[in-house]
């Protein structure tokens, strides 16, 4: 639960000897639709991003 609401405050969350687990931005951006080939827009989104430690 700690981790999880520090996530959510935007902190960086460090495991030492496992890794470290951050919050990352990601823009609106259009992609096509393969079968379609209609273009579509990707709202912004918040997703999260994990390292591994050199131990692990």
């Amino acid at each position: 639960m700690i981790v999880t609401e520090a996530l959510a405050n935007g902190d960086k969350v460090t495991l030492v000897g496992f890794g470290w687990f951050e919050r990352r931005e990601r823009s609106s951006r259009e992609e096509r639709n393969p079968k379609t080939k209609e273009t579509i827009t990707i709202p912004a989104t918040r997703v999260l991003a994990f390292s591994a430690g050199k131990q692990f």
